[in-house]
Order: C-alpha cells, then structure tokens, then sequence
C-alpha cells in the first residue's frame, strides 16, 4: 500500500532494495533499464520506490552510467512558428524513451552557435540537434567525435556519429512556381529569404528552373530581398509595389514572409486572391487560418522534428541511421487563381 506520509529525506538506493528485499545492484539495474529481472522482482522494486516516493539522484545515475539522458537542442530562433513545430516534434519523441531536451538559440551566428556546441559538449548531453545552422561539415564532424549529432534541414555525408536530413528546396519552389504558370501567371514576384541562407538560395533556383521551363525570361526586377519573418514580407512587398513593378502572383520564400506581404497588399487595396495571386512555403499551422488560407508548399514539419530526435537516439545507441529528402507537397487553398485581366490592378506597368 502506497503510503500518504511525506517523501522520507534521502531515501537511498540501499533502503529501497531492503524494503524490496533484493539487492542494491538490482534496483540500479531496474531503474537503469540494463538487464531482464523476473517480474516479481521487479514489482517489488515498483512498490517498494512506490512506497517511498522515491526519486533517483540523476547525478548519481549519470557519473554510474557516463550518460545524462539530455539532448542538446540548437535552433536558431524560438520565436519562429515553423522552428516551433520542429521543437515541438523533437521534445514528444525524445520522451518517450525518457531523455531531457535542452533548447538554446544560436540566432544565425556562427560563432555563436560554435560555443553553444561546445557548452552542450562540456555539459555532457548525450547527443546534439541542430536545425539547419552554418558551421560547416568538417567542423560538424569534429564536433561529433565527441557526441553524436543530428542537423535538420541538411544534407550531410552520414557517419556513425553524424547525420543529416535534408529538405528539396529547389523541388518544393519549382512546384509552386508552376502552379502558378499553369493557372496562367506570367509576370510572378519573389520575395527571395536571407542572401546567406542556403534554404534561400535553393528555393530562389527552383523558382528561375520553373520560369525557364516555362519559356518565360528570369526579370532581377521582380525578385526582392526578404528576411523569412513578417516585417521582411511587408518591406520587400512595398519596394515592389512603390518601384512600379508589374506582377499578377507572388511566391514568399517562406509563409512568415507571405504573411508581411499579404497585409500590404490589404493596405493597398489590393485583393488575394482576386488582384493577386500568393504563394507561400512551409504550410506552418497558422497558414491554414489566414484570410483566406495560403497556398503554400508544405514540409513534414512536426514528423521532420520526430525523425531527428529518433535520429539522434540511434546514433546514441550506435544505430545505423538514413535520411533522404523530406517529402514535400503543395496545398493549393484560397490565395491563388488565374488572372482575372491581362494585367491585375498591381501590374499596371513593368
């Protein structure tokens, strides 16, 4: 019977195992999940540290057994809804087997993220997830000589210490691209991410690929610089608004971005998808309820974060581990649609 007596002070392994009547090694070996015991024993044990409200010293457990059950977590920003949805998937999938995440932030800094690597070293986590980051894969391996490592949005030369899992940027930005050609867009904007953002980068060449497969001449003067977050959205869409460009759909690098560029749009009188056509990419959860919904080229976020950390947890216990590319789909909603004129009220001249 469990008793309602306060927690005893410094219950010890040793007392545990005589009130179980079985020896300290087998209560360690219990609760380190080492070996099989008989299920009597066992229950013994469960009633026993029941009794006694007994909580393991994790200290204790870690300098016995050379682990600390916690995983190192690096994002780059936790304000992000779509960084949000990779913690998310990673902090449920590393409970199940029992392991701590530890999130910090690195903000696009490399040095920054270095030194935050080498204090989840020092701290002794027994495994490290990065979200995408920029050190690079000679420094990664190095590193996870040390811990095992797992970067999300990657593509790495897998070890057994070290894996990546890569995201088709330049597929997912053809196929929304041409989404948008198929309804009849010629003259489509691009509010491009970060110039040193290789995510950035890759969504910029499938948007040219699909422009070139169509027939239809890359213009420099529709692609503006954005910053994969709100205020990036609404400065680049007023710079093309404000310089005269003409334009009858626009493809977001990201949905954080379309949403910026959906508000001055509004602002400007400017109906989505009526006037114009918008295009988003990562299918976050918020993009669902946008007035009206985005179209928008969706990535596994959330299952992306759960392959990390049962990534991470196979490379811990030497595991062999694959990745491929994510599978990514567009989700055509509410903000796209063939031009209703020859030229939409935005693309009046260029």
């Amino acid at each position: 019977m469990i008793s309602d007596d306060p927690t005893p002070p410094n219950v010890t392994l040793e007392e545990i195992a005589r009130a179980a009547g079985v020896s300290p090694s087998t209560v360690s070996r219990i609760l380190n999940g080492t070996v099989r015991v008989s299920s009597e024993k066992r229950q013994a044990v469960e009633q026993a540290i029941a009794q006694f409200r007994y909580r393991p010293n994790v200290l204790a457990r870690s300098l016995a057994s050379g682990r600390t059950d916690t995983i190192g977590v690096l994002t780059q920003t936790v304000a992000s809804p779509f960084y949000a949805e990779w913690l998310r998937g990673i902090e449920e999938a590393l409970y199940e087997p029992g392991l701590t995440p530890v999130f910090v932030s690195s903000r696009w800094n490399v040095e920054e993220e270095r030194t935050r690597v080498e204090q989840f070293i020092a701290r002794r986590v027994d495994g490290i997830i990065i979200l995408h980051g920029q050190l690079d894969e000679s420094r990664l391996e190095e590193f996870s000589r040390q811990t095992p490592i797992v970067v999300l949005g990657r593509s790495l030369e897998a070890g057994p210490t070290l894996a990546g899992f890569p995201i088709d940027n330049v597929q997912g930005a053809f196929d929304a691209t041409h989404h948008l050609i198929a309804q009849g867009h010629r003259k489509i904007a691009f509010i491009a991410g970060p110039p040193n953002h290789t995510d950035a980068l890759e969504r910029l060449v499938g948007y040219r690929m699909a422009l070139e497969e169509a027939g239809i001449p890359f213009d420099a003067i529709r692609v503006e610089q954005g910053d994969f977050v709100e205020t990036g959205g609404v400065a680049a869409m007023e710079r093309l608004i404000d310089r005269g460009v003409g334009f009858t759909a626009v493809f977001c690098a990201n949905d954080q971005t379309a949403y910026g560029a959906r508000l001055v749009l509004y602002r400007r009188g400017l109906r989505v998808p009526e006037d114009v056509s918008l295009v988003g990419f990562d299918d976050v959860p918020t993009s669902l309820y946008t007035t009206p919904p985005l179209t928008t080229v969706r990535q596994p976020i959330y299952e992306l974060g759960r392959q990390a950390a049962e990534a991470i947890v196979g490379l811990i216990r030497k595991e062999p581990v694959t990745s491929s590319p994510a599978p990514l789909s567009l989700i055509v909603r509410e903000t796209t649609c063939a031009p209703r004129s020859a030229e939409s009220r935005a693309a009046s001249s260029g």
